[in-house]
């Protein structure tokens, strides 16, 4: 094997930077599907950004919140492209600028700007609460929004007495094609996927959103079966609230997701002792006394329901219902003897004559 992912199969939600992610992944020997469940679009011509900048420059705020580096910088980016970036600068450079992470911070210095405070859990909430301790009545506050609205955030600086400019810098939608999508879940669903990553909250509602009448399935198999990383506490929230346990790195970087990965994934590994063998399961393939072995849907289907069954007989019936199509009994019969061979060893496989079959067992 090559890498502690190997022979795990990842599936990628990003849109943004999923080039970078997934040559990470690689690099530690996972397969990778990649279904992206968002785009990004910029707005530099929109009429909506065009008409809040043009506020700000006309009226100066009294804090600026920058939520990401990406939309801070687009915000610049696309007054430059109206003539209006050095009528914003001046409108900011008196302000006091909120940046809500590192990258964020880094785009507001990069702009010529000096922030203020930045929170050390690069969340909203952290940087509502300051708001909240500093006083917000009467003030003039601008909100970088980062793709969908910020409701809660906006609705209580506005209670608490702030006149708040939103500022739409980019959107998401729905990716233009749902098929590598569409086939990300479906992965999922038939037990092909090891973990599934998220880098952003809005591609984690999409993927939810697109499973439609799976929702249930996808949310069941997201709990049980898959292992779900996301980037940070925000991108985790709408699969927190659909009541899917989350693993988060300590940092909020792709970097650290993946290292994070790499170790809580191998150490998930369903693990037995069979016909003295040493078997480690994966999504797509198993692992047979260190040697990576692929095995394909059908016979890793039988197998998943064998291991579940931990030595006990599983009909044939049974396993013909764990079949991906179905099909008549002797699709078991070939569904058996593709895996024996996948496994290396026929002797792991027992059949037991008129009942069904059973994995060959040793104890714990």
């Amino acid at each position: 094997m090559n890498g502690p992912l190997a022979g795990f199969t990842i599936g990628v939600t990003a849109a943004r930077r999923a080039d970078e992610l997934i040559a990470m992944l690689e690099r530690k020997g996972a397969s990778v599907i990649h279904g992206p469940a968002i785009r990004i679009l910029p707005l530099p011509d929109d009429a909506e950004l065009h008409q809040a900048t043009s506020e700000l420059v006309s009226a100066p705020v009294d804090v600026v919140v920058a939520t990401t580096a990406i939309g801070f910088r687009g915000w610049f980016e696309a007054a430059e492209g109206w003539g209006l970036a050095s009528r914003l600068h001046r409108s900011l450079e008196g302000a006091v600028v909120l940046p809500r992470g590192p990258k964020a911070k880094g785009a507001v210095r990069a702009a010529g700007l000096v922030e203020a405070w930045s929170p050390s859990s690069e969340s909203n909430a952290e940087l509502l609460q300051y708001l909240l301790r500093m006083g917000v009545s009467g003030k003039r506050v601008a909100v970088q929004l980062h793709g969908e609205p910020l409701p809660d955030f906006v609705n209580t600086l506005r209670a608490a007495g702030a006149d708040v400019v939103e500022i739409p810098v980019y959107r998401w939608e729905p990716p233009a094609d749902l098929g590598p999508l569409e086939r990300l879940i479906d992965a999922t669903l038939a037990g092909q996927v090891d973990a599934l990553t998220f880098t952003s909250a809005p591609a984690a509602s999409s993927v939810l959103r697109t499973a439609g009448a799976r929702y249930g399935d996808l949310v069941e198999a997201l709990r049980r079966n898959v292992l779900v990383v996301g980037v940070g506490a925000i991108t985790a929230g709408p699969l927190v609230a659909a009541g899917i346990p989350v693993v988060q790195p300590a940092r909020s970087r792709i970097g650290s997701m993946v290292r994070e990965l790499a170790v809580e994934l191998p150490a998930r590994a369903t693990r037995l002792r069979i016909a003295s063998f040493d078997l480690e399961m994966r999504a797509q393939a198993v692992v047979v006394d260190g040697e990576l072995r692929p095995v394909a849907p059908a016979p890793m289907a039988v197998l998943r329901t064998l291991v579940a069954a931990r030595g006990r007989v599983v009909s044939r019936q049974d396993l013909l219902a764990a079949l991906p199509s179905g099909g008549e009994e002797h699709a078991v019969e070939t569904a058996i003897g593709r895996l024996r061979t996948a496994l290396g060893s026929p002797a792991m496989v027992c059949t037991v004559v008129k009942r069904g079959y059973r994995l060959a067992m040793e104890p714990a």
